[in-house]
């Protein structure tokens, strides 16, 4: 329960202003009437680029010395919620993938947008934290990402206004930092 949970409220919270969010205002926009095939594209690109990014950090795990793990894993939540502290901007280039309709598009767009991304990285550390529990890993990120972005998909510009995204960047830093120091210590 402890890496679902830890998993769930890193990426929720590391998602608040993510390019990913933008991404869902912008199919929103685009695809105003299929909101929730919108979702369903979050939800299966979610899944299946996390699910790689547990896997690759359980493989990790196995390659890295003993002694070092700890060290690695700790630093990484660390760096990561430094990271968190920069505002993601759209820079993608979605015009291609729009022509497949809102499901396909959605799919395309968020996997691509999620590679190397900061929740990416943080699904990877936690998969090497939680080694023995990746799909409690891949089950919680994907939830933290869908409890990001489908209260955009339904509420969107009307909710990011609203929200203090330099409070929310600070908590995100703050967790990550948090989860780092306790692998630190209690790895």
């Amino acid at each position: 329960m402890d890496a679902f949970l830890s998993s769930t409220l890193a990426v929720a919270i590391a998602e608040i202003g993510d390019k990913t969010q933008l991404l869902t205002l912008f199919l929103v926009a685009r695809f105003a009437q299929q909101r929730g095939a919108i979702v369903l594209g979050i939800l299966l690109s979610t899944l299946i680029n996390h699910g790689i990014s547990a896997w690759l950090g359980g493989w990790l795990v196995d390659w890295i010395p003993e002694g070092w793990t700890s060290w690695i894993v700790g630093l990484s939540f660390i760096a990561v919620g430094l990271w968190v502290l920069i505002p993601d901007k759209d820079d993608e280039d979605e015009s291609e993938s729009l022509k497949y309709g809102a499901f396909v598009a959605t799919c395309i767009l968020f996997f691509i947008a999620e590679i190397g991304d900061k929740t990416q990285i943080a699904t990877v550390i936690l998969a090497a934290r939680y080694e023995d529990m990746l799909l409690a890993v891949v089950a919680g990120t994907t939830l933290g990402m869908l409890l990001a972005n489908v209260p955009v998909a339904y509420f969107g510009g009307a909710l990011m206004r609203k929200v203090p995204l330099h409070w929310v960047r600070r908590s995100a830093c703050g967790l990550f930092v948090l989860l780092g120091v306790l692998s630190l210590i209690h790895f």
